[in-house]
């Protein structure tokens, strides 16, 4: 037999291996944990056993991360310590915030004039108006005019019966004329009594008598006269013509009416200067005066407005509403305005002229105090100002600060600042 037949030896003395047997919990696979299942794995393999990262070891990682991180951020932020460590600055940085500013933002200064104003309500009444009414009884009959006519002075307007007026007159002419002559007879006889008495032939009671006679006869003759005066009077109340001339607001008669005395007959008004009778605050009542200028608007006649003066003032306030009456007359010489029309007055009670001013919403404040915003040069320039007051219109006159032609933002724009670079936008 060969050698390569013989059966392989075994050397007693050869070394051994000993191969650990991981211990076990004694449960099923099915049952043991993920983590469980890999050290067995790996003590069966003749691995170490994988050790655990511990919790404190991570938390010193993450604070030495953090500080590393803030240092770094501020010697970026920091352009000093950027050179100190080498860091050169980069040319591709991006450009500053040009802010657009529209027209109706700004405003280029220009003197203005100023007003202050203080406002009242009412209605339009003309200036004159009469009703003319009858001062005798009789008939009517005749009526020229009707509402909305043009009169003038003078005209006729209503005729009345005058036949009885003027029997009346005639008959208290001939009794003033027969008392005339019977005083002409009662001065002849006493002039006869009062030579007798000088002859010595009659005696002293005659020349009473005669007296008393012209006395009396003078005094009926007197009375008649009033009469006839009064009849005269009531023949010229019959015709009734316009005191002036204006236009027929109403017509209160027609004809075959009869009237009596104080009956209405016709209206008239005159529109060439109406007035309007407003009402202020009683607050402002102490800023109005007789003869200041009144800016008027109409409900109903749009875009245009009318020039009046104040009147008169009324020096007591109204109890309940707490306003003081306002008279302004207007001239209305094209008769446009109307009576009963609503009015509102601007009474300009002072004026500024050539004077700087802006919107009031175009001044800031800061603890500098008050300020704008003027466009130089395209950046935005904190400007302190002096305020002269609010105006109407929602205007703030400056007093001390600002120039003509100085460029200003206007417009409440809270992100602007002072020093921003602006540019304005043509429309």
């Amino acid at each position: 037999m060969s050698p390569q037949d013989s059966p392989p030896q075994t050397n007693s003395s050869s070394t051994k291996t000993q191969v650990t047997t991981p211990p076990t919990s004694g449960k099923p696979d099915w049952a043991k944990s993920d983590r469980q299942l890999g050290r067995e794995l790996r003590a069966a393999s003749g691995q170490a056993p994988k050790r655990r990262v511990w919790p404190w070891a991570v938390v010193a990682l993450a604070v030495i991360g953090a500080g590393g991180y803030g240092y770094y951020s501020t010697q970026l932020a920091d352009p000093a310590s950027q050179d100190e460590v080498g860091v050169e600055a980069t040319s591709d940085a991006p450009p500053a915030l040009v802010m657009q500013i529209n027209p109706d933002e700004m405003q280029v200064l220009a003197p203005v004039a100023l007003e202050r104003r203080v406002r009242a309500s009412g209605t339009l009444a003309p200036w004159r108006n009469t009703q003319l009414s009858s001062q005798t009884g009789g008939e009517v009959r005749q009526v020229a005019v009707r509402p909305g006519d043009p009169v003038t002075e003078g005209q006729l307007l209503v005729q009345m019966d005058v036949e009885t007026l003027t029997l009346d007159l005639n008959q208290a002419q001939s009794s003033a004329a027969a008392t005339q002559a019977q005083l002409d007879l009662a001065l002849n006889q006493l002039e006869r009594v009062q030579t007798l008495v000088d002859r010595g032939v009659t005696t002293s009671a005659s020349l009473d008598e005669a007296r008393n006679a012209v006395t009396q006869t003078r005094a009926n003759l007197d009375t008649l006269r009033d009469q006839v005066a009064s009849a005269e009077l009531r023949l010229r109340h019959a015709t009734v013509r316009a005191p002036f001339a204006g236009i027929v607001a109403a017509r209160s008669v027609e004809p075959g009416q009869y009237v009596g005395a104080g009956t209405p007959l016709i209206s008239i008004v005159d529109l060439t200067t109406v007035e309007l009778r407003a009402n202020a605050a009683v607050a402002d009542g102490a800023l109005l005066r007789q003869g200041q200028a009144v800016q008027v608007s109409v409900d109903g006649i749009a875009r245009q407005s009318f020039d009046g003066v104040v009147a008169r003032i009324n020096p007591v306030a109204q109890e309940g509403t707490r306003t003081v009456p306002v008279y302004v007359t207007i001239d209305n010489p094209e008769g446009i305005l109307l009576g009963g029309m609503f009015a509102t007055a601007q009474v300009v009670i002072e004026r500024a002229e050539d004077a700087i001013a802006l919107p009031t919403v175009a001044l800031r404040e800061d603890a500098g105090g008050a300020y704008v915003l003027r466009i130089t040069d395209g950046r935005l320039e904190r400007v302190a100002v002096e305020s002269g007051g609010t105006w109407t219109g929602g205007m703030t006159r400056v007093t001390q600060g600002l120039s003509a032609g100085d460029r200003v933002i206007t417009a409440p724009l809270p992100g602007l600042q002072p020093g921003d670079a602006v540019e304005l936008v043509e429309r």
